[in-house]
């Protein structure tokens, strides 16, 4: 706790004030992070336009908010108690994939549970590279949408 507090800014009696221990630090952390996600894909409007545009829009909101995804998913164990009820709810990407499969911009060849986790994979690997200063931030949602696009669209 004394690391986080030195991170945050603030003192280790006021962290303590608001946190009794790091996992009740990380509890609430995660489920904000949730929150600052829902939001995101909420701001992406996945249900307007065509498909393909929706996904750039959630791409690129993906990016915006990396460092939450990275907390997110880059350790499993983060999620590991968060309530299913609570927990990120991949079903909206799901149906804006299947949208896209039906509208003939992605490939149908593909499960779109596939696509879904590549697609997670990317995001958060192009996250993690900004993270670490191996690539500049604002290319991080051209490159994503770039090899996303080149890789589940049809082959004409």
């Amino acid at each position: 706790m004394p690391e986080i507090a030195t991170v945050a800014g603030v003192g280790r009696t006021t962290l303590h004030r608001y946190f009794a221990d790091r996992e009740t630090l990380i509890y609430e952390a995660t489920l904000d992070s949730i929150r600052v996600l829902s939001e995101a894909v909420d701001e992406a409007a996945l249900d307007d336009g065509p498909a393909i545009d929706a996904m750039r829009r959630f791409i690129t909101a993906g990016v915006s908010i990396g460092e939450r995804l990275v907390f997110l998913f880059g350790d499993p164990a983060v999620l590991r108690d968060i309530p299913p009820a609570q927990s990120p709810n991949e079903e909206l990407v799901i149906k804006l994939i299947t949208r896209g499969q039906d509208e003939g911009v992605f490939d149908s060849d593909l499960n779109p549970t596939w696509i879904w986790h590549a697609l997670y994979g990317l995001i958060l690997q192009g996250c993690e590279q900004a993270m670490a200063g191996a690539l500049p931030r604002h290319t991080v949602a051209p490159l994503i949408i770039r090899t996303f696009e080149r890789g589940i669209c049809p082959v004409p």
